[in-house]
């Protein structure tokens, strides 16, 4: 029987004021204890182990081609990590609970959304930098980190953001979208990691296309209970995967011409990132009721 365990894809760990970012200090957030202690005793043998982490066959994006992609950056007792996360509304950021929450349960004091950016390392013209307060943070409240369910979260931005050709909110699902998405060609981004020879993120943004599975598949490759209808899953095949860093960033799909978030980058099997293991994502569609109760995107009919 085929058993797999997961890392969290929350990312990479920086130390970072509101704005300034040091970003030669960025490190694997795997490094740090607050990582670790959310698991079980079982899986801290993983702690020393090094799978090969790194997206294969990822395509550096045009810039401008994911206006809705955002680096944030969020800052803990412990250091600050670095997630992926989209613009919903000019107010509001929607990113994945275990990229604002640390091991203790402790919501992030504050922190940083880079918008608009192609090179994250770079303070380009097209970008916006715009801080958020602990108090701007909404996590789902029955998130669950160790089974890593309801990994879904909401930002509220300081400032609101100025749409322009570089900066657009993304598209949700409907209410009456009952599609699975299963089949259709889903496009995963983020400033994770790429390779085993780079221990830090992209600094610039990737993009993959592979096929959305259906949950039954899903299941069948874990082969456990992590994968729920609260998942999508993105097919892995030749290795091409969302990996550290890329967490709480968009799984998208093309419909009628637009892009449309039908997933949050939520985990991947600890055997490295280009296994071929499905990555996990959260179903936005699964969690309407809680991204309007915790943020100005109204949801169509």
């Amino acid at each position: 029987m085929k058993t797999f365990t997961v890392v969290a894809l929350a990312a990479l760990a920086v130390a970072t004021s509101a704005i300034d970012i040091d970003w030669s200090q960025v490190k694997p957030i795997e490094e740090f204890d607050h990582y670790w202690q959310r698991l079980p005793a079982e899986l801290q043998f993983l702690r020393h182990a090094r799978p090969s982490q790194r997206i294969v066959n990822g395509q550096e994006a045009v810039p401008g081609q994911f206006p809705y992609q955002i680096a944030l950056l969020s800052n803990f007792a412990a250091g600050g990590g670095l997630c992926g996360g989209t613009v919903i509304t000019n107010n509001y950021i929607l990113t994945a609970a275990h990229c604002v929450v640390d091991g203790s349960g402790a919501v992030a004091t504050d922190g940083t959304a880079i918008l608009g950016a192609h090179n994250r390392v770079t303070n380009e013209p097209t970008q916006q930098r715009i801080g958020f307060v602990q108090s701007g943070v909404s996590v789902h409240p029955s998130y669950n980190p160790t089974l890593i369910r309801n990994d879904i979260a909401t930002v509220r931005l300081n400032t609101p953001a100025v749409f322009n050709d570089r900066v657009q909110p993304i598209a949700l699902p409907a209410r009456s979208d009952a599609r699975t998405f299963a089949g259709m060609v889903g496009t995963a981004s983020g400033f994770g990691r790429t390779s085993d020879a780079l221990p830090g993120a992209s600094d610039v943004l990737m993009y993959t296309n592979n096929p959305v599975m259906t949950n039954a598949a899903c299941v069948s490759a874990w082969n456990i209970i992590l994968v729920s209808d609260q998942n999508v899953c993105l097919d892995a095949t030749g290795g091409r995967s969302v990996c550290n860093g890329d967490s709480g960033g968009p799984l998208t799909v093309q419909d009628n011409g637009n892009s449309l978030e039908i997933g949050i980058a939520s985990f991947v099997s600890a055997q490295g990132c280009a296994s071929g293991i499905p990555s996990v994502w959260v179903r936005v569609s699964f969690y309407r009721d809680f991204i309007e109760q915790n943020s100005d995107y109204v949801f169509g009919a």
